[in-house]
């Protein structure tokens, strides 16, 4: 298994990657760089790349509606460059709120656009002149002033296969994860509900899979705590489960609180939702049932943590993308290089 971290895109940003190397040398596999409606990931992931040598560089996510097919394939293939070929592109919808209210393009057929930004990447990697005709995209663009041309890369990429992680919860965004993607990156990951909520999705859509693709890289997110005396700290995940929950979107148009309902939690979801959106977010995070909370995470005894890692694996965890929690530099470093041990 891979062992992951996410940068926090809110701030302190040059001081985190400065502890980069440190994280590197201690075993860290692959760090995720978000884009929200912060700074942008790539300008981040580059200066990542001048300061590591080995660490995989992973955005998580770039979303597929703000910028064109076309240039998410440029960013990769110049992110795999300046890596030296250490690049995954991470692609995501996003949501409506972000997409119609920050960038003002509308939020339509997700899955579709999703499916033929990824043909059209791969198409500019292999140097093909750029020519497609989908149900979103057509390129050459037929309208405008008629003078577009197929056009291909004008560099050599370092690779012609970068590899694609789509984070998604939905079942059918899901099933064209495991059909056209490299990896998959669910958020609130339970292991021992995922074969219920998202196992016949995975199988449909691995039945479509190219074997060229290899075996889909299953990507987990969990807090990271290890002792005797962490328990507590579980509830730290309570705010951030609440917005998404309870916040990110309106009733009826949360993904985040469908994936509750599904795991079984259809009255707290209701009533964190209800909550969030009457402004009571403590309230809310209070609702978080505590059995969501452990089993998301990794924090506990190390015989606890190695239970969950375990119950991970048996779900198909490949890659672990951590949040070590923890006072000091030094006591995370040495959390990555427990999980590391713990991770085989």
């Amino acid at each position: 298994m891979r062992i992951g971290m996410a940068l926090n895109y809110a701030g302190g940003f040059k001081e985190t990657v400065a502890e980069l190397a440190d994280y590197e040398k201690a075993g860290l596999d692959i760090v995720f760089v978000a884009e929200a409606y912060s700074f942008d990931a790539v300008s981040q992931m580059g200066y990542i790349a001048a300061r590591t040598e080995r660490l995989q560089i992973a955005s998580g996510i770039l979303p597929i509606y703000s910028r064109t097919p076309a240039l998410l394939a440029m960013t990769a293939a110049g992110m795999d460059y300046v890596s030296d070929g250490r690049f995954t592109l991470g692609l995501g919808a996003s949501g409506p709120q972000v997409i119609e209210g920050f960038h003002g393009v509308p939020y339509t057929a997700p899955l579709g656009r999703t499916r033929e930004v990824i043909e059209i990447c791969r198409k500019v990697w292999r140097r093909e002149r750029l020519e497609y005709a989908g149900k979103h995209y057509t390129l050459p663009f037929p309208g405008g002033t008629g003078l577009g041309k197929p056009l291909k890369l004008i560099n050599h990429p370092v690779r012609d296969r970068i590899p694609i992680v789509l984070a998604a919860i939905g079942p059918k965004n899901v099933e064209l994860a495991a059909e056209l993607a490299e990896g998959w990156e669910p958020i609130f990951f339970m292991p021992e509900k995922a074969a219920d909520v998202w196992g016949a999705s995975l199988a449909a859509g691995k039945a479509k899979r190219d074997p060229s693709l290899g075996e889909l890289d299953v990507i987990a997110q969990a807090f990271l705590a290890i002792g005797d005396d962490v328990d507590g700290l579980r509830d730290l995940g309570r705010p951030m489960a609440a917005l998404y929950i309870g916040g990110m979107g309106a009733k009826g148009k949360n993904f985040y609180n469908d994936l509750a309902r599904r795991y079984g939690y259809e009255k707290e979801a209701e009533r964190i939702q209800d909550l969030y959106l009457e402004g009571k977010k403590d309230e809310a995070a209070a609702l978080v049932p505590a059995e969501l909370i452990e089993r998301m995470s990794l924090i506990g005894s190390e015989g606890f943590v190695r239970d969950r890692v375990a119950a991970m694996r048996e779900a198909g965890v490949t890659t672990i993308n951590v949040a070590p929690i923890a006072r000091t530099h030094e006591e995370r470093l040495a959390l990555i290089e427990k999980i590391r041990d713990i991770a085989g």
